[in-house]
């Protein structure tokens, strides 16, 4: 049986397979990108009016308040919207706010940490993890606040000793998907007395995490990804229960008050996780975040990450039978890594923007990867039987080769 037939047995059978029709996806595209920008859910432009024209159009500044007081809820939406994303990433409803950017809340949650380990000054994280993560520890770094440690992978655990005050990685790693153990990393850590901060922006609505059953302090993720919340949606950040009472973080910000409108011109933080607020909150944002956040919830995270386990294989299975020949740099059983795989080639960004003027949609991770996001929400197995080809035929034609597929854009 060929790539399509089996392709077509699978789509029959997904149950997932409905949840497709509720997103926008262009005629003739196959969008295997959607780990760096989810696709747009059908529901999110209706949401998006309702806030401009009726809560803002309308209600005004009154919609800050909630229904009680005849408004929208704006000024809870945070601490609300949090507590829909804390049961897709194992965490209780009081221990996720969404707000900030990830990069943002890194440096927040960075901050903390070196404050609850005093006489320590380390963050430990390892070479090639995401670059902004990376580049929060160098910003504290050059205030004299902290010192960065990279180890290896396989040399982690050897590079906990009594200086590290913070362990912080991603959990899937953007470029290859691979995947970090987090609860034996979160214990080794324990065990060297420092904390740990787990980057979730690969992770998040794409497979199941458990942050307190690993014991886990601290996590960020991004709402643009799997959670479909659009461009440049609001993060969001985690905090155990256990912390909330020492939280000392740098962005004392008015959101972050206990009682913003009382004006003070004294800083005293909120009780709880709402204390991680800075400035007012892009309630617009948080409103196209929510609706992906329901979504991706109503599908449920673990048939999600199911069928994206299916479907990296599937893609896999394909290449065998279009005999396509490329190094996987992804680790090479599906329960090592994140909804992706990822291909190294000399000419991969070529070949990337081969497979675009084609419709199908990937992208280019510097200096030789190419990258293939498989979101299960709204991918099918036709989509990947369709791109396995395509990607079999631009390889076998040369077609990479023309001079415009090697022009460099900003964004790759």
């Amino acid at each position: 049986m060929n790539p399509e037939e089996r392709a077509r047995e699978f789509d029959a059978a997904d149950p997932l397979g409905p949840y497709r029709n509720r997103f926008t996806l262009p005629e003739g595209v196959i969008y295997l990108d959607g780990n760096s920008l989810g696709a747009l859910p059908k529901a999110t432009p209706a949401a998006m009016a309702r806030v401009v024209e009726q809560e803002w159009g309308e209600g005004l500044i009154r919609s800050w308040n909630g229904p009680d007081f005849g408004g929208a809820g704006w000024f809870d939406a945070a601490s609300r919207i949090g507590g829909k994303i804390a049961p897709l990433i194992g965490a209780g409803p009081h221990e996720v706010i969404a707000c900030d950017s990830t990069s943002v809340n890194l440096f927040k949650l960075i901050a903390a940490a070196l404050n609850m380990r005093p006489g320590r000054k380390v963050i430990l994280s390892e070479p090639g993890n995401f670059p902004t993560d990376l580049y929060m520890i160098a910003g504290l770094e050059r205030q004299g606040l902290a010192e960065r440690r990279l180890a290896a992978r396989g040399d982690l655990t050897k590079a906990l000793d009594g200086d590290v005050a913070l362990l912080m990685l991603t959990h899937v790693h953007y470029k290859t998907g691979a995947l970090h153990d987090m609860a034996a990393l979160t214990r080794a850590a324990h065990e060297a007395g420092a904390l740990v901060l787990w980057d979730l922006s690969h992770s998040t609505g794409a497979m199941p995490v458990e942050l307190n059953a690993a014991g886990a302090d601290f996590a960020v993720g991004c709402g643009y990804k799997y959670l479909c919340g659009g461009p440049g949606a609001p993060a969001f950040a985690y905090l155990a229960e256990r912390h909330h009472a020492a939280l000392d973080q740098p962005l004392t910000g008015w959101f972050g008050h206990a009682a913003p409108f009382a004006f003070s011109d004294d800083y005293e933080g909120a009780p709880g996780i709402e204390r991680l607020l800075c400035g007012t909150s892009p309630v617009l944002g948080l409103a196209a975040l929510e609706v992906g956040v329901d979504l991706i919830a109503e599908i449920g995270v673990g048939r999600l990450y199911a069928k994206s386990q299916a479907l990296s294989e599937f893609f896999l299975e394909c290449l065998m039978a279009f005999k396509v020949d490329l190094e996987q740099v992804s680790p090479p059983k599906s329960t090592a890594r994140g909804s992706q795989l990822s291909f190294r080639h000399p000419d991969a960004y070529a070949i990337c923007q081969a497979l675009i003027a084609r419709g199908v949609i990937g992208d280019f991770r510097d200096p030789d990867v190419l990258r293939l996001g498989f979101a299960p929400a709204y991918l099918s197995f036709a989509n990947i039987a369709a791109a396995a080809r395509h990607l079999a035929e631009v390889l076998a034609s040369g077609e990479w080769q023309r001079a415009e597929f090697s022009q460099r854009a900003v964004v790759t």
